[in-house]
């Protein structure tokens, strides 16, 4: 019995090991992961068996049950602008595996996690979520709200932490303010809207003719459609313009704006392959010399603003807009639809 015992220690003991090392106990080492070894389009993108994340002490490896689709992601598989590829590797992805939102089951924790248990559901950003597991820093995570799928939360973190810091913390945004979104059928701009309401704005969303019924029921005030009316050119002026898309002049985007208003500027695909702010860049320069405030934004994942966002979903103030799930192997037609530009809010990629 002695010897037995020993045995089943040693085994438990190395099971514990296993755990702490990123592995989920009782199961192989390989996962199915949507791929690519050099930058470009999604054709390049395919699908591998993979060795699974190993986490450090900080982090959380989460079964995926479903990863977000964003434009951050599309910008990672294209390696343009070229600026980022400092960060994700120069000549080819230092991480072959795509995805940054994800939703889905604790399988580990490292050894200084304290919010997080193996089981409990969770929601926010990772590396490379395109695949079975994933690892994620605990402080970019929260608990998944109860009423969402896999897939409905796996839509939020990126484009409604944008959203929200993009309104909160750049815009300044007040009850009252009159505020305008451009893109606002689309990740970001789905959400800008919705929080924006939240906050007591008066809400116009920019859209084309098909997607203003969507922005109907995310609750805008009134909706543009940019095939027929400029909303520069309406005679309007806003407190606050949301720019992350169809990459308006700054002059444009002035001119719309009272004198004293603000326009937070972290969007548009047409920036330059180089750095892709020279909008931004612009922005930053004339703002001093201009009674009217122009932000450049860029948004940080923080487990914090994923648990207030959880309580206004909660509360029936957010909802997660998914336009359609697509399965792992399907990753390559997911991305085509993105870069159609026939998503209305976001799409999700289940493994």
């Amino acid at each position: 019995m002695v010897g037995r015992e020993a045995v089943m220690a040693g085994k438990v003991g190395h099971e514990a090991t296993r755990r702490n090392a990123g592995y989920p106990a009782g199961e192989g080492e390989l996962m199915r992961a949507a791929v690519r070894e050099r930058y470009g389009d999604a054709g390049n993108l395919h699908i591998a068996q993979i060795k699974r994340p190993q986490i450090k002490g900080d982090e959380v490896l989460v079964k995926v049950g479903a990863a977000g689709l964003d434009r951050g992601t599309w910008h990672m598989m294209t390696g343009r602008p070229y600026l980022m590829r400092l960060v994700f590797g120069l000549r080819r992805p230092r991480d072959p595996v795509l995805g940054l939102d994800l939703a889905g089951t604790v399988a580990a924790v490292g050894g200084s996690v304290t919010r997080f248990h193996v089981g409990d559901e969770v929601f926010g950003t990772g590396r490379g979520t395109f695949a079975g597991y994933a690892a994620a820093k605990e402080t970019r995570l929260a608990l998944k709200p109860a009423g969402l799928s896999f897939s409905q939360a796996a839509v939020v973190p990126v484009s409604a932490v944008t959203a929200l810091q993009g309104l909160r913390d750049a815009g300044r945004v007040q009850a009252g303010h009159k505020v305008l979104v451009t893109g606002a059928s689309g990740g970001v701009g789905s959400y800008a809207v919705q929080l924006a309401k939240s906050f007591g704005a008066d809400v116009t969303g920019v859209c084309s003719t098909s997607k203003m019924d969507l922005l109907r029921s995310l609750g805008a005030d009134h909706v543009i459609d940019y095939s027929r009316d400029d909303f520069a050119d309406g005679g309007q002026h806003y407190d606050l313009i949301l720019d992350f898309a169809g990459n308006p002049s700054l002059s444009r985007l002035r001119g719309a704006l009272t004198p004293n208003g603000t326009a937070v500027i972290g969007g548009g695909e047409q920036g330059g392959n180089v750095t892709g702010l020279g909008r931004q860049l612009r922005a930053v320069a004339v703002s001093p010399f201009v009674g009217q405030r122009l932000v450049m934004f860029a948004s940080v994942q923080r487990g914090a603003d994923l648990e207030h966002l959880a309580g206004l979903i909660h509360a029936g103030k957010v909802v997660p807009c998914l336009d359609r799930t697509f399965p792992l192997d399907q990753v390559e037609a997911a991305m085509r639809y993105l870069e159609g530009g026939k998503v209305r809010g976001k799409v999700a990629i289940t493994p």
